[in-house]
């Protein structure tokens, strides 16, 4: 009996509930709120499609309403895409119109907002291209969300592709030559263009508006790639510069004329193809400059370069034992920043570097291996990487294979530099050859003295006993490490003097003290 009587007052309860009116939706008469009035989408390039925004739409009545339209104020021309709660939209308006939008009292609903426009069709005088969102209702003039985007034009360097029968396609490949095995190399990218029909001469980067590569670039055998002063170059995801064996990269960047080390007008600058605020250090958005290249002129002046996955990677295709040739290249006044991998990774290299800074990297600063020749002067290497293998420095003289250890001699020279960051240990010093030469002048490093493996390894010798004027675990005590702000707050021991550095003025071209100087890539100078 009482089952029985559970049940019939649930049946009654049911049908009573079904009866109410609390889903009879009244139109909309205005008095929507919304967490913003105007959305700005950050800067995008030209037709290359954008972040993801939202709005939120706020029913603040005790009333569930229907809007009789969401809809962009340009329509089914508009550049911008709508997702509302999920809906994408009426059908042959979709992402543009939407009709009849329930929204529940006391209740919110999301709109999600993407653009993709050409430059053509922002305003010629500021480039930004604009619309609105457009909230219908029974009473009055529709209320009214505003979108606004910087459209940027740039110069894109990508691969072309061929449509094949079955509505597959080829992508062009670049040829990179043999591995040590003999086999071909190639990779998805293109080669640059003296005389493309919309770039004109790819071998020219200009400072007029950005380049944007998909894909890899590469400079070829027997030319050279020239890279202006102030030019900008976006690189897209897996995406990067090689340099052929037998071509050559000039960055010709120059110093800024202002006090402010974050004056980058005229630096070169590589970094990915997201201009979002939330991108600006983000680690791994673009693959490397890869360095394939044995000619002595490649030269890098004024590079900042940042959030890629390998900085600079040089070596030569073929590593064998067999194959003495080295990649060649020089580096001066310059910053690798954000590389989830390696701000450089050079394998039987020669390097020279001057007034170079490296910040934040995911396994080291600076990894000379398997080789070859280095020097660097008045640099500064600093990791504060979150994880207990990364280092500043990792220099060693072998490559390991899948059965041995291949060595090759090396040469590392360190002077007037820094290498520290958040480990007890940042240099990392592995021999596993007959010939391992390595010199480290008036330097600042980072070295556990209390380890057992440091204290009986003679390679780590100079720098724990502070011997040639080296310093150990003095902090630099830089002004901002997390903005790469990598420049000394208080005049640094150890000093050095003019004559013993490469470059008289720092990296931001500033006289070094004419008797004393900083070690490092920045001279201090008192406020």
């Amino acid at each position: 009996m009482r089952k029985l009587l559970f049940f019939l007052l649930a049946g009654i309860t049911f049908a009573v509930t079904s009866c109410r009116s609390d889903f009879a939706f009244e139109s909309n008469t205005g008095g929507l709120e919304f967490s913003k009035d105007t959305v700005y989408l950050d800067t995008v390039f030209t037709n290359i499609g954008s972040s993801t925004y939202r709005l939120k739409v706020y029913n603040r009545s005790n009333k569930d309403i229907s809007i009789p339209k969401i809809q962009l104020g340009k329509g089914l021309n508009s550049k911008y895409r709508l997702m509302v709660d999920g809906m994408t939209g009426d059908a042959g308006a979709q992402g543009k119109i939407f009709s009849n939008v329930e929204l529940l009292a006391k209740d919110s609903l999301f709109i999600f907002i993407e653009v993709t426009s050409d430059v053509a069709s922002a305003n010629p005088t500021d480039f930004l291209y604009t619309d609105q969102i457009q909230f219908t209702n029974v009473s009055g003039a529709p209320q009214t969300v505003e979108l606004v985007t910087l459209i940027q034009d740039a110069y894109f360097i990508f691969p072309h592709r061929t449509q094949n029968a079955d509505n597959t396609f080829t992508y062009e490949n670049i040829n990179l030559g043999n591995d040590a095995d003999g086999n071909p190399v190639t990779i998805v990218g293109s080669t640059l263009d003296h005389n493309d029909p919309i770039n004109n001469d790819e071998y020219t980067w200009g400072n007029n508006k950005p380049y944007v590569i998909y894909g890899y670039a590469l400079v070829p055998d027997g030319e050279t790639l020239n890279v202006t002063h102030g030019a900008r170059i976006h690189f897209h995801a897996n995406s990067g510069l090689i340099i052929a064996k037998n071509g050559t990269l000039k960055i010709n960047g120059l110093p800024s004329t202002t006090n402010d080390p974050a004056d980058l007008s005229k630096e070169v600058i590589f970094e990915g193809d997201r201009l979002e605020p939330e991108f600006s250090d983000v680690p791994g958005q673009w693959t490397a400059v890869i360095n394939f290249s044995t000619s002595p002129n490649n030269l890098i002046n004024h590079l900042t370069l940042k959030n890629a996955t390998v900085g600079i990677l040089s070596n030569n295709l073929d590593l064998s034992l067999s194959n003495n040739a080295t990649t060649q290249l020089t580096i001066k006044d310059s910053q690798i920043y954000n590389c989830s991998n390696f701000g450089i990774l050079a394998r039987s290299a020669n390097v020279n570097a001057d007034n170079l800074v490296i910040n934040y990297s995911g396994q080291a600063n600076i990894a000379a291996t398997y080789g070859g020749t280095y020097n660097f002067t008045n640099c500064t290497f600093n990791n504060n990487w979150n994880s207990s293998k990364q280092a500043a420095v990792i220099l060693n003289d072998y490559l390991e294979t899948d059965t041995a250890y291949l060595s090759k001699p090396v040469t590392f020279n360190m002077t007037n530099s820094i290498a520290y960051g958040s480990n007890s240990t940042e240099i990392s010093l592995e021999k596993k050859g007959t010939s391992f030469t390595t010199s480290f002048n008036n330097c600042l490093v980072k070295v556990n003295d209390l380890s057992q493996a440091i204290i009986t390894n003679p390679l780590y010798d100079v720098l724990r006993l502070e011997q040639n004027g080296n310093k150990k675990n003095i902090n630099p005590k830089f002004k901002n490490i997390n903005k790469n702000q990598m420049w000394p707050t208080e005049d640094l021991f150890p000093k050095v003097t003019p004559n013993s550095l490469v470059s008289p003025n720092d990296i931001l071209n500033k006289p070094r003290n004419a008797t004393n100087a900083n070690v490092g890539a920045y001279q201090f100078i008192a406020n």
